[in-house]
């Protein structure tokens, strides 16, 4: 018999179809000579510091560094009972051999390896590697299984990573924790993320808006522009002199230029243009991308290639022409495929590049949500574009000189639209929600050297712009070449994080109030800039981040040493609690939030501030407090609101619109009348409208 251990209870169920194991049983399916079961995400984490050691559970400066040895795992009690399921089907003595169907990549091989290590099995292992969940898929990977053996190296990075995130985040957040008397969450990626989004908005705020001038030429149709001016007189004075004068055109200069295809999709390109054209976030393309590939409509999600194998050709040509009858926006496009330009087998490394899958065609839209849809068609619009043909167009500048100035005008021309037509069909059917990118078309018209035109003059008043905040589109950007310029020009991996981890970096800094999103852009609090300045190059640097990434993906391709890496860390560890022992007085306060007064107490007349569930005095011996989920306010259904609280405070009484009546079922105007008994509660009641 034997046991197949997939990641998710969805994936469990569609191999479990696959493979011939029919019938459910409780954690499980069987039949066919397997058994199938699954872990939910991670069943098996590293134990928390309070587990090594009692002391532990407060967090103190004394107690640092904590390094774990041996390390320690557990099985969270909401996980308890599928584990138990797993482990007692790994023990079954009727069980000879088990395959490791966990998602083909780092972290799914970790899952997979310490529940099996956790049971304590010594059960031949074999891999199942697979990009695409569709039937035809599943049963081409169970007739190639590989030795789980062969993913050591893989697992050795996936153990690193894991350690040293655990290493960096325990230490350095209780560090800082401790030191500024406030949560401060610190993580190997995470932190120089937020300091690129410092950096940017320090940028911003340091920007000097400069006013500049340019002197327009015009004759009938044709226009051209100076270069830039810094002064209004200089401007004002070129002018004068060009208007009514006569311009001479001194060289007209033609250029061919082709733009080549774009690549198909990896994870991050397109959770950066999902960003841009409909505004999801980096977690939600990954989700919905998740979704899609359970549902077998869409390749494996988390990849870094986009690229597709060589032996992959006719698969997409076949989908190729395929989507050219199922896309509205491709109706009637004539396309000649040039699939070998997608085709690369070294740069696959796990998985290759994000496509539809041949289940997509066969069923189409039917049944996806709107958010679904959208992810699909900007995946099949990608894959058409990429093997089109080559955008062509020609570019003239013209030069011009007149009253002693040169002017130029540009213009572009297309000779062949190529994949650009694709996209121009594939954009126009979206709505509102993109920053839909219309070229500006300008075509000049027929010019000679020697050519010359009378002209009229104006002109034109320009202000430099600032630099831009980050969307979540240009930071993915930013993230993937961070400290790239400092990497060696071979190295494989660079940037901050992968593209698996990336979304769920940016979730957790606007979790954790550090970064808040302002329509499309990610701006950092001023706990975020607080806690970017604070802390020391080594945490917030991407250059040392982007390094460790990179030696990551060297121990998976068993380049490099695990234990050297790990021992780097600790030293790193060490460091930097030596490093910061202690720091002065009044950066101590630094993230005290500033309390917002609301009133004045109505028995000691201190101050009364807002907390999060309750207006408060701030005499500790007056016990003066008003909660916002009193009873009085939640049977009316009215939110207890600042504003509230502070005409109660003020007057003894406020106006409330739209209080509800649980005896008419229907709202009214009145006045409520704070009741202050002096006791350990708050009264209110109402002064009805008559």
């Amino acid at each position: 018999m034997n046991l197949v251990i997939a990641e998710k209870p969805s994936v469990a169920r569609s191999i479990a179809a696959v493979i011939g194991a029919a019938e459910k049983q409780n954690g499980y399916w069987q039949g066919g000579g397997y058994l199938v079961s699954w872990c939910i995400g991670h069943l098996v984490s590293f134990a928390e510091a309070g587990q090594y050691d009692e002391k532990y559970c407060k967090w103190r400066y004394e107690d640092l560094p904590i390094l774990p040895q041996p390390w320690q795992f557990i099985v969270p009690d909401e996980k308890k009972q599928q584990f138990e399921i797993v482990r007692s089907l790994l023990n079954r003595p009727d069980v000879d051999s088990v395959t490791a169907a966990t998602d083909a990549g780092r972290e799914g091989e970790l899952i997979f390896r310490f529940v099996y290590q956790m049971a304590g099995c010594t059960k031949p292992v074999k891999r199942l590697w697979i990009s695409s969940m569709e039937d035809a898929a599943i049963r081409e990977g169970f007739a190639n299984l590989r030795p789980d053996s062969d993913y050591d190296a893989l697992y050795q990075s996936a153990l690193c990573r894991a350690k040293a995130d655990w290493l960096v985040g325990i230490n350095a957040t209780r560090l800082f924790s401790v030191l500024y008397h406030k949560t401060l969450t610190v993580g190997r990626v995470q932190t120089p993320t937020l300091k690129m989004l410092v950096d940017r908005d320090a940028k911003i705020l340091r920007f000097q808006k400069e006013k500049y001038y340019t002197v327009g030429i015009h004759s009938g149709s044709l226009k051209a522009d100076s270069g830039r001016i810094a002064d209004a007189e200089t401007a004002n004075s070129l002018k004068e002199k060009c208007t009514g004068a006569v311009a001479v055109c001194t060289s007209v200069k033609r250029e061919k230029k082709t733009e080549q295809p774009p690549k198909l999709y990896d994870l991050t390109t397109l959770q950066r243009e999902a960003n841009r054209l409909f505004g999801f976030t980096a977690k939600q393309t990954l989700d919905y991308a998740q979704q899609l590939y359970e549902k077998k409509l869409l390749t494996y999600p988390r990849t870094d290639s986009q690229y597709l194998t060589e032996d992959m050709g006719q698969t997409a040509q076949h989908l190729a022409s395929d989507l050219l009858g199922l896309l509205p926006f491709a109706q009637g496009l004539a396309l000649t495929a040039e699939v070998g330009r997608v085709l690369n087998s070294k740069k696959v490394s796990d998985h290759h590049a994000i496509i539809p899958t041949a289940e997509f065609v066969k069923q189409g839209f039917a049944g996806l949500a709107e958010s679904e849809c959208k992810l699909m068609n900007l995946v099949c619009s990608k894959l058409l574009c990429a093997i089109a043909a080559p955008h062509e167009y020609e570019t003239v500048t013209a030069v011009f000189s007149c009253a002693g100035n040169e002017f130029t005008a540009k213009g572009k021309t297309v000779l062949v639209p190529g994949w650009k037509e694709i996209d121009q069909r594939f954009r126009s059917t979206l709505k509102a929600d993109g920053e839909e990118e219309t070229e500006a078309m300008n075509t000049l018209p027929e010019l000679v050297e020697g050519q010359t035109f009378s002209v009229t003059a104006d002109i034109l008043e320009h202000f430099t712009s600032p630099p831009k905040a980050y969307t979540e589109d240009t930071l993915l950007s930013a993230m993937e070449r961070a400290g790239t310029e400092d990497m060696p020009e071979d190295a494989e991996r660079k940037g901050l994080g992968t593209p698996a981890t990336r979304a769920a970096i940016l979730e957790k800094l606007v979790q954790m109030g550090f970064v808040q999103r302002k329509g499309k852009q990610l701006v950092p609090t001023k706990d975020g800039i607080n806690l970017a300045v604070v802390l020391p190059k080594s945490l917030t640097s991407p250059v040392l981040t982007a390094e460790w990434e990179n030696r990551l993906t060297e121990i998976a391709k068993g380049n490099a040493d695990a234990d050297e890496f790990m021992a780097e860390i600790e030293a790193q560890v060490r460091q930097l609690v030596k490093t910061y022992s202690c720091i002065s007085a009044d950066k101590q306060n630094l993230f005290q939030s500033e309390r917002v007064i609301i009133g004045k107490c109505p028995r000691c007349s201190e101050n009364v501030y807002e907390g999060k569930k309750n207006f408060y005095c701030g005499n500790r011996s007056c016990q003066f407090v008003m909660w916002k989920n009193d009873r009085f306010f939640e049977q009316r259904k009215k939110a207890f609101t600042p504003k509230i609280a502070a005409a109660l405070l003020k007057n003894g009484k406020a106006k409330v619109k739209g209080l509800y009546s649980e005896k008419t079922g229907k709202t009214y105007d009145a006045t409520v009348l704070l009741a202050d008994t002096g006791g350990k509660y708050v009264n209110y009641r109402v002064e009805r409208k008559e």
